[in-house]
């Protein structure tokens, strides 16, 4: 299998915005990139569906975060963008990969976080 993964600048325009939006706190522009009936997926956590409550989601628990995205992999058959980065708030900072299922819309059906870190790493930001 080769490595497709590219510079996150060339990712397609709803990744773009969507960190856009959610690195400058703009969470009500960041929910309205999904579907009607859009998932947020965050680690450890139920799904969030909607719009709505994304933005709540997202004003409630991300406002001290910064999503720092590096690399884009772009999406194949049956899989997702993928996109690999950092998470940093003021307490810890945290390897990241997000992962995007697109419509033919280019709205945001599925995102999914999921955390890169040892397991003692992630007990660590417990403390």
């Amino acid at each position: 299998m080769t490595d497709t993964s590219q510079p996150f600048v060339y990712a397609p325009a709803p990744l773009q915005r969507y960190f856009e939006a959610f690195n400058s706190g703009q969470f009500q522009t960041a929910a309205t990139l999904f579907s009607p009936q859009g998932e947020l997926c965050p680690p450890f956590e139920s799904a969030i569906v909607g719009p709505e409550q994304i933005a709540d989601y997202l004003q409630r628990e991300a406002k001290e975060m910064q999503a720092l995205p590096q690399l884009w992999e772009p999406e194949q058959p049956e899989q997702p963008h993928t996109v690999r980065g950092t998470v940093q708030t003021t307490v810890f900072k945290v390897n990241v990969a997000w992962l995007f299922w697109l419509n033919a819309e280019g709205q945001i059906d599925r995102l999914q976080i999921r955390l890169l870190a040892a397991l003692q790493e992630l007990l660590n930001l417990r403390q």
